[in-house]
């Protein structure tokens, strides 16, 4: 595989030798308390997936990181779907592979993504998962983006090291690019968050998070 390069890439810097960590943002990429079962227990189970994927069903995701979340999804897709992802500062493939071994199960099904990713592809197929990720800053993006999730994965880095990514605009936005009756999930419990979401007509609801975590959210969208 060959490297693509961008001003744009990632900045990182690793704890002990296998935690990646935003030298930007100064934020992890994943759960220090197994970030594959917290995916599936924010994203997956928030969302109340698998059980209603169908033909077509569309989940879109601020903040692609290492592609933990698509590979948990692919890991129990059982009908076609779309996975459109929204990211700033996409990883190197070299890093993606190495943060992914901390999870083997995810890393078991990576080679036809980092191969692809290695490549430049930001546009391509995983077995039943059509995989679109849309580059640049979702500020600008995300209102040009002509699709509406059926499921939204909310996943930037914190929204106190990374604000603009949770504003009430921004959670307008993805309202706005949300399907009649869709869902979205986040692992903040952020007042300010949560508040941005329900004006942008979520019904909006505090459960209990992954690991340390007390509290994530997730709604639906009422109108």
């Amino acid at each position: 595989m060959s490297e693509q390069t961008s001003l744009e890439n990632a900045a990182i810097d690793w704890r002990d030798g296998v935690l990646p960590v935003s030298t930007r943002f100064d934020d992890p990429y994943f759960s220090l308390a197994n970030g594959l079962e917290e995916t599936r227990h924010v994203f997956l189970a928030g969302n109340d997936l698998p059980a209603r994927f169908r033909s077509g069903f569309h989940i879109a995701e601020l903040g692609f990181g290492t592609g933990l979340n698509l590979l948990a999804t692919l890991l129990v897709a059982d009908a076609p779907i779309r996975f459109t992802s929204f990211e700033a500062y996409p990883m190197m493939a070299s890093d993606i592979a190495r943060a992914l071994c901390t999870f083997p199960e995810a890393r078991a099904v990576a080679d036809p993504f980092l191969d692809q990713w290695a490549r430049g592809a930001r546009t391509f197929q995983l077995g039943p998962v059509a995989v679109e990720v849309v580059i640049g800053d979702a500020r600008e993006t995300l209102p040009r983006w002509t699709g509406a999730a059926d499921a939204w994965f909310l996943d930037g880095f914190s929204p106190a090291k990374n604000p603009e990514l949770w504003n009430e605009a921004m959670m307008a936005q993805v309202g706005r690019h949300t399907a009649p009756g869709g869902t979205f999930a986040t692992y903040t419990a952020a007042g300010y968050v949560r508040r941005g979401l329900q004006a942008a007509g979520f019904s909006v609801e505090r459960s209990k998070g992954h690991g340390h975590k007390r509290h994530m959210t997730t709604g639906t969208l009422l109108k």
